[in-house]
């Protein structure tokens, strides 16, 4: 299993953990977002992804993109431990947690749109931290009420295992972190993701456990 990753990918680092969590082995393929121009743009690595993103993963013969489709794929091929609950309810609301991460604050924030209002926009430096401030305690905050107001949360997102949701905030909150945004009006996700990073499948797939990681 070979994953094309890149260490300060939020995206990548999510799929990073599920391997980790599932005790998978896999080899890394470094795509660098930042050199050469970001060689996701290389022509050979967009003729395997042509959304030039990453993460991307290579399994028995099959190339798959998008990572909550690549934790899924893994859910479904390795289901234990499972990342989602087997009662419904339960699992949509992981998947609801999950997706207003993924799906919600970082395409908004990811380093194509911070170039493009850079670039094309024009923005300086603070304007684009501005932006990224703004989504990041819009997302949050919905999500600090989500978590604090439901007798379903537990020690992580969900109850007291880890689940999608768990893999999703993590890379989320170190991006908050990482751009020095402030989190201290969010108390049950600085909670969560302290004792989450303290497990060693998180630990492992940290960026600054990445040699590329510079």
């Amino acid at each position: 299993m070979r994953l094309y990753d890149f260490a300060f990918s939020s995206a990548a680092y999510r799929v990073r953990i599920a391997l980790n969590v599932k005790g998978i082995p896999f080899e890394r393929s470094v795509v660098s977002l930042v050199k050469d121009g970001g060689q996701q743009h290389n022509p050979a690595y967009k003729a395997l992804n042509p959304q030039a993103l990453i993460p991307s993963l290579e399994d028995g013969g099959h190339f798959f993109t998008q990572s909550l489709a690549i934790i899924e794929y893994l859910e479904e091929t390795h289901p234990e431990p499972a990342l989602l609950p087997r009662d419904p309810a339960a699992r949509a609301r992981v998947r609801a947690i999950a997706y207003a991460i993924a799906c919600d604050i970082h395409p908004i924030n990811n380093l194509r749109v911070r170039q493009y209002l850079a670039s094309d926009l024009k923005a300086d430096e603070a304007q684009t931290s501005t932006w990224y401030a703004h989504w990041i305690h819009k997302g949050f905050g919905a999500l600090e009420a989500m978590l604090a107001q439901s007798p379903e949360t537990g020690r992580y997102c969900h109850g007291d295992r880890v689940t999608l949701a768990d893999i999703c905030l993590v890379p989320q909150m170190a991006n908050a972190y990482r751009f020095k945004v402030p989190v201290d009006a969010f108390p049950t996700l600085v909670r969560i993701d302290r004792d989450l990073r303290a497990l060693p499948a998180f630990k492992a797939a940290s960026p600054e456990a990445m040699g590329d990681a510079t």
